[in-house]
C-alpha cells in the first residue's frame, strides 16, 4: 500500500516527495515549533475546509506564528495537492514551522521565514467489520501538557500514550487528568451515559475536533438528549458506550475498555445511528446540497 503521495508541496512549490528537503536548523526540526491540520478530502472534495484553516489560524496564533498564507492561498495548496495526488478519499495534511535559523536558540528568531509543507495519504477508515464489533481501549494518566488545544507538531507524550495502547493490543489510549476524562492519544472521546450523550467541554487541555463539532450539530439536529460537561472517570467506566471521534475515525466505538466490556460488548445504538447521520451529512455537503 502506499502510504504518502509521491507529490508534496514545499515553500510554494509541488516536487516529488523524494526532492523534498529542509535544513537541520529549522525550528520545527530541532523544537518542534510549528502546527498542523489535517483536511479529510472525500470524492476529491474537501471537507470542512474552512473549520480546519479556522483551526489552523488558532494554533498559528496559540505559538505567536504569523500565517505565512490567506485563505485563498491554502486552498489554492490544498486543491493541487487533491489533483496532484491518486486518491479519490484522501487526508491533507499541512504544517507550518517557525523556519530555519542561522543557530539553534531557543527564543523567537528576529528575521525567519516559515517552513510550509503539505502532503497527500489515504484516506482510510476503519472497516465494516471493525465498526460492527468495535474496539478496545486501555486509559492512561493524560501526561501532556498544558496546551493541548493547540495543534502542534510536539507530540512526543501523544505517541507515548499511543504506544501503550500497541505494546497492550489496544485500539487508543483514552486519557485522565484529575480523575477527568479530556480525549484520546488521537482522536475525541464521547460517551452515553444512562440515555445522554455527554461531551467533555473545549478546553486548553482538549484539542478542538472538526469532527466533534459536526457529531454534536448533528446531535442537536436530530433532537438527542446532548450534555456538554466534565466526565468524571467514574462515569466513564460505567458509560453504555463510548465513541472515538476523528477524521479517519469518524464514529468508533469502543467496546471494551480496560479489559472490561463497555455497556454489553458491542456498539451502541446510538453510535450505530450517529455514524448513519454523519454518512448522510458528508454525502450531502459533499453533492453541494
Amino acid at each position: 500500500m502506499q502510504y504518502i503521495g509521491d507529490i508534496v508541496h514545499l515553500n510554494g512549490t509541488l516536487l516529488p516527495l523524494a526532492e523534498a528537503k529542509i535544513s537541520p536548523l529549522d525550528r520545527g526540526f530541532l523544537f518542534g515549533d510549528g502546527v498542523y491540520e489535517v483536511v479529510p478530502v472525500y470524492s476529491r472534495r474537501p471537507f470542512r475546509l474552512e473549520q480546519h484553516l479556522g483551526r489552523l489560524q488558532q494554533s498559528l496564533d496559540g505559538i505567536g506564528l504569523d500565517n505565512p498564507h490567506t485563505g485563498d492561498g491554502w486552498r489554492t495548496i490544498v486543491n493541487a495537492l487533491v489533483t496532484a495526488n491518486p486518491w479519490d478519499d484522501q487526508g491533507i495534511y499541512l504544517q507550518v514551522t517557525r523556519g530555519a535559523d542561522v543557530k539553534r536558540d531557543h527564543p523567537f528568531p528576529t528575521v525567519v521565514t516559515p517552513t510550509v509543507f503539505g502532503m497527500s495519504m489515504p484516506l482510510v477508515m476503519p472497516a465494516a467489520e471493525v465498526r460492527e464489533r468495535g474496539i478496545t481501549a486501555i486509559t492512561a494518566e493524560d501526561t501532556r501538557w498544558s496546551r493541548c488545544d493547540l495543534k502542534t507538531t510536539s507530540l512526543l507524550a501523544n505517541v507515548l500514550l499511543r504506544q501503550q495502547s500497541v505494546d497492550a493490543e489496544a485500539g487508543e489510549t483514552i486519557l485522565l487528568r484529575d480523575g477527568f476524562l479530556t480525549e484520546g492519544s488521537a482522536a475525541s472521546v464521547l460517551i452515553v451515559s444512562q440515555g445522554v450523550l455527554v461531551a467533555p467541554p473545549p478546553s486548553r487541555l482538549i484539542l478542538p475536533g472538526v469532527t466533534y463539532d459536526v457529531v454534536l450539530e448533528l446531535a442537536i439536529q436530530h433532537g438527542v438528549l446532548l450534555e456538554v460537561r466534565p466526565i468524571a472517570e467514574e462515569e466513564l467506566r460505567t458509560a453504555e458506550e463510548i465513541w472515538l471521534l476523528s477524521s479517519t475515525k469518524e464514529v468508533l466505538a469502543v467496546t471494551r475498555l480496560d479489559d472490561r466490556p463497555v455497556g454489553v460488548g458491542l456498539p451502541g445504538p446510538l453510535g450505530k445511528q450517529m455514524w448513519q447521520w454523519y454518512q448522510a451529512y458528508k454525502n450531502t455537503v459533499m453533492r453541494g446540497d
